[in-house]
């Protein structure tokens, strides 16, 4: 594409206002307030407790993220069968539900008085304003991210590779484990930034069904708004932010390392001129 047609100024144009659109809210974060202040303020024992819980309760999740949706992303990936289409549709509901409606969800499925909630009571399981609760809310709101890229990077697979596995003497678990895996590698990697993500920043559906209790339930996003709304505390909330900033950048370097952005860097590529 040239630049210097008229369409090639204007997309350039759109590509500038897109960028610095942004990038500007990220870097006034770390600018609007000196170095020294953020670490003080991330020096405050609630901070360290709130970022400390996020790391915990995030890494739980996606723990169980993993290991349960890869499995069940194969599946669904690779086999067809009546009704797919209802199943996909209500794994990827929760991408579009808004962080309320997903903890009122919670709520009326595990809560106290929930469908589910005498057999969770009877298991000897608190849920509702205990760290417990928040992995549950973390799991809910992140894995549908997880499982849309898993799904899609299982089926693009090559059958042929599969089956030369099986022709091999390979059962379904090693098929699995040694040729799909590797292979959806990049769109599950993808997968697990984005889910990541999500469960760092998850606010809603974690207020509502475990509560705000600082170093039980408050996670950082949490902190940050209760921060943010006493008096002098914006110091604290922009500490608070840039840490789950620097986080999350660490966790895009990482799917970077794992290859994660192949798929978008392959094929046909246009020179601009």
């Amino acid at each position: 594409m040239r630049l210097r047609s008229g369409f090639g100024l204007l997309a350039l144009a759109a590509a500038a206002i897109a960028v610095a659109f942004l990038v500007l809210p990220v870097v006034a974060i770390f600018a609007d307030v000196s170095p020294g202040r953020l670490l003080d303020a991330l020096g405050e024992e609630s901070a360290r407790e709130a970022l400390w819980l996020s790391l915990r309760t995030t890494l739980i999740s996606i723990a169980i993220v993993v290991v349960v949706g890869t499995p069940a992303a194969y599946l669904l990936g690779l086999r067809r069968f009546r009704g797919r289409a209802l199943v996909l549709t209500a794994i990827e509901l929760p991408l579009v539900m808004p962080p309320a409606v997903a903890g009122i969800a919670l709520l009326a499925a595990l809560g106290p008085h929930g469908i589910l909630g005498g057999w969770v009571e009877d298991a000897g399981l608190e849920l509702v304003f205990q760290t417990a609760g928040v992995v549950v809310a973390l799991v809910f709101v992140s894995a549908p991210f997880f499982l849309r890229q898993a799904i899609a990077a299982f089926a693009a697979l090559d059958p042929r590779q599969l089956e030369a596995a099986r022709t091999l003497g390979a059962g379904q678990f090693r098929t699995f484990a040694t040729v799909a895996v590797p292979s959806a590698r990049p769109g599950l990697a993808a997968g697990l930034a984005l889910a990541w993500g999500r469960a760092l920043g998850e606010f809603g559906a974690t207020l509502l069904f475990a509560g705000s209790l600082e170093g039980v339930t408050q996670t950082a996003p949490l902190a940050i708004f209760s921060e943010f709304s006493r008096p002098g505390g914006f110091v604290s909330a922009l500490a608070l932010s840039a840490a789950l900033i620097l986080v999350s950048a660490l966790i895009l370097i990482g799917v970077k390392l794992l290859g994660a952005d192949r798929a978008v860097e392959t094929g046909p590529r246009e020179e601009w001129r």
